[in-house]
């Protein structure tokens, strides 16, 4: 399905989160997106992305966002969404994580909205 707002992007994100489908969550981004999966690091292009978002995936959690906050220039979108997401780590225990996005998203030229910059963490990831 294609996100034709930046509203729907980030609810097929959820939604594909919690489902658990690498391959769906891909299609979310562009081709030469960037993920800030820690502070200092870059995923860049989905191989990268792919690997990063499998880490998450891992504890099997429960992912939850907030209404997302957007801020458009034309094809452009600043989108920043609170989320949580609960899980287990591979030892078994229970694993809390919580931030703010800092997103960039653009239209592409079907008309369908991708993210171009994932920074699940904000600022806090400079």
């Amino acid at each position: 399905m294609d996100a034709t707002t930046p509203y729907q992007l980030y609810e097929l994100f959820s939604e594909y989160f919690n489902a658990g489908t690498i391959d769906l969550l891909l299609t979310l981004y562009t081709d030469d997106a960037v993920l800030v999966p820690a502070a200092g690091q870059e995923a860049r292009g989905k191989p990268a992305i792919r690997e990063a978002l499998n880490g998450f995936l891992a504890l099997k959690g429960s992912f939850q966002i907030e209404r997302p906050s957007v801020i458009g220039s034309g094809d452009t979108a600043l989108v920043m969404v609170k989320w949580t997401l609960n899980g287990t780590s591979p030892e078994g225990s229970p694993v809390e994580m919580a931030g703010q996005t800092s997103d960039v998203v653009k239209r592409q030229p079907e008309g369908n909205w991708l993210i171009v910059i994932d920074n699940p963490f904000g600022a806090q990831s400079a």
